[in-house]
C-alpha cells in the first residue's frame, strides 16, 4: 500500500507539472516550489527552535490563526514555520502571516520528507483540520517529533473507516494527539482503536470572535448602507449570483445587495456587472462619496476584507453551496444575523448545527431563496429568532484554542 501511495503522489506531481504551462493555479503550484529546499535552508537559523504549522489553504489558515497567535504568546522562544499546500493560501499569506517563515510544502515524497525534517528540525508539528501526508507523518514519527491535528473532523465515508482502509488507519497511530471538533469524530476514531484524542471544538469560533471585536468602520459601506437593509453575499460563485439576480428583481426598495465574489479576476467582475446591469451598480475599488449612496448593488472587487464587511449586513448569503461546498458561515453568524447557503453543506458541522438551531437556512433554488428572504424581511419575530440563534451558537462554542494550547504544554515547556 505504501508503494501505491507513493506512486499516486508521483503521478499527481507529474500531472501538475504537465498542465502548469496552461493552468494559472498549477503554474503557481510548480513555480512556487522551485528551489524550495535552498530557500528553506537559507532562511532557518542553526539554533532556531521551530514549531511547524501546516495548512492546506486559506480556510485552514483562518482556522489555525488563533492557535498560532496563542502559541506565540505561550512559547515565545519558538519560531513559527508555516507551510501551505495550495497557492490560494500561500499567495495570499506569504507576506502577512503571523509566522517567521512561510513556504509551500514540498510534495509528500519520501526523500522530500526526510530532507525537509532534516533542515527544519521542528520541535513540534501542528496540522490544521486535515491533510494526511503519510511520508511526512512517518518521518516525524521516526524522529520522535510530536504531531498534532487541530480542529480535526472525521466522517464515516472517509477511507480510514472502510474495510480496505487498514493501511491508512495504521498511519493514524503515528499522530501524537488529535484535537477533534465533535463527539462523532471522537467516536469514529474509537471505532478504529485510535484513542489518543479529545474533543476540543473548532478554533474558527475563536477566530471569528476576534474578527468581530477588531472589525473597523468602512466609510464606503456606511455610505452605501445608509438607512437601508443590506443583504451580504460572501464568497459567491456564478450559480449563487444567478439566484441573487432573480431575487433582486422582486426585492424591496429599501434592500441593497453587496456581492463579494470568491474570484475577483477582471472577467468574473465583468460577468457580475452584466448580470446586475439593470440596477445602479458600483465596484468597491471605484466607489466614492458621490457614487456610493445611490448605488443599489456594490461589487467588492478586492480580496481579504470579507469577514469585516459582515458587520454591515442584516442578512448573509454564503456561496459555494452549488459547487464543491459552502464557504465560512461562521464569519457572518458572529455578527448575529441569519445566514443562507446552498444545498452542498453536508460536510460542514457548523451548517448542520445552524440549521438545527434556526440560525441557518439551506436553499436549493431561487424559489426557496425568495421564500426564506421574504419571511425574514417581513416577519420581525422570525428574523429576531434566527439572529439570536446565530449569536448563541457562536458564543457557546468559543474556547477551543485554550484547550489546544493546554494540551501542547504536555509536550513543550512554556516560556
Amino acid at each position: 500500500m505504501s508503494y501505491i501511495y507513493n506512486l499516486l503522489i508521483y503521478l499527481y506531481s507529474l500531472t501538475v507539472r504537465l498542465i502548469s504551462p496552461f493552468n494559472k493555479q498549477a503554474h503557481a503550484f510548480v513555480h512556487g516550489r522551485k528551489d524550495q529546499f535552498k530557500k528553506i535552508s537559507d532562511a532557518i537559523g542553526p539554533y532556531d527552535e521551530i514549531a511547524w504549522f501546516h495548512c492546506a489553504s486559506l480556510g485552514e489558515f483562518e482556522q489555525g490563526l488563533p492557535v498560532m497567535e496563542a502559541f506565540r504568546r505561550t512559547f515565545p522562544r519558538h519560531k513559527i514555520l508555516l507551510t501551505f499546500f495550495s497557492p490560494s493560501g500561500y499567495e495570499v499569506k506569504k507576506n502577512n502571516a503571523p509566522a517567521d517563515y512561510v513556504f509551500y510544502l514540498p510534495m509528500d515524497k519520501a526523500r522530500n520528507a526526510k530532507r525537509f525534517i532534516k533542515i527544519v528540525r521542528p520541535r513540534i508539528a501542528i496540522f490544521i483540520k486535515y491533510e494526511y501526508w503519510f511520508n511526512y507523518m512517518n518521518e516525524l514519527y521516526a524522529n520522535k517529533i510530536p504531531l498534532f491535528y487541530v480542529s480535526a473532523i472525521f466522517r464515516k465515508n472517509q477511507h480510514f473507516f472502510k474495510t480496505w482502509g487498514w493501511w491508512f488507519r495504521s498511519q493514524l497511530q503515528k499522530v501524537s494527539w488529535f484535537l477533534v471538533q465533535n463527539e462523532s469524530s471522537a467516536e469514529l476514531l474509537d471505532s478504529i482503536k485510535i484513542f489518543h484524542h479529545e474533543v476540543s471544538g473548532d478554533t474558527r469560533f475563536d477566530r471569528v470572535i476576534k474578527v468581530m471585536e477588531t472589525s473597523k468602520e468602512l466609510s464606503v459601506l456606511e455610505s452605501f448602507k445608509g438607512n437601508n437593509k443590506v443583504l451580504m453575499a460572501g464568497s459567491s460563485w456564478a450559480p449563487d449570483e444567478d439566484i441573487l439576480r432573480s431575487f433582486m428583481i422582486l426585492a424591496p426598495e429599501n434592500l441593497k445587495l453587496v456581492v463579494v465574489p470568491h474570484k475577483t479576476d477582471e472577467a468574473h467582475i465583468n460577468e457580475i456587472k452584466d448580470k446586475f446591469s439593470r440596477w445602479n451598480t458600483v465596484c468597491y475599488s471605484k466607489a466614492d462619496e458621490t457614487t456610493i449612496p445611490n448605488a443599489k448593488i456594490l461589487i467588492v472587487d478586492v480580496m481579504g476584507i470579507l469577514s469585516g464587511l459582515y458587520r454591515y449586513a442584516d442578512i448573509a448569503y454564503v456561496g459555494g453551496g452549488f459547487g464543491v461546498g459552502i464557504h465560512n458561515i461562521l464569519e457572518p453568524a458572529v455578527f448575529e444575523i441569519p445566514v443562507l447557503f446552498g444545498p452542498n453543506h453536508q460536510r460542514f458541522q457548523e451548517a448542520q448545527d445552524m440549521l438545527q438551531l434556526g440560525g441557518g437556512f439551506s436553499i436549493k433554488n431561487k424559489e426557496q431563496f425568495q421564500s426564506v428572504m421574504e419571511r425574514l424581511l417581513a416577519e420581525p419575530e422570525s428574523y429576531n429568532k434566527a439572529s439570536l440563534a446565530s449569536k448563541k451558537y457562536v458564543n457557546s462554542n468559543i474556547g477551543a484554542t485554550d484547550k489546544v494550547i493546554w494540551k501542547m504544554k504536555e509536550y513543550i515547556v512554556a516560556g
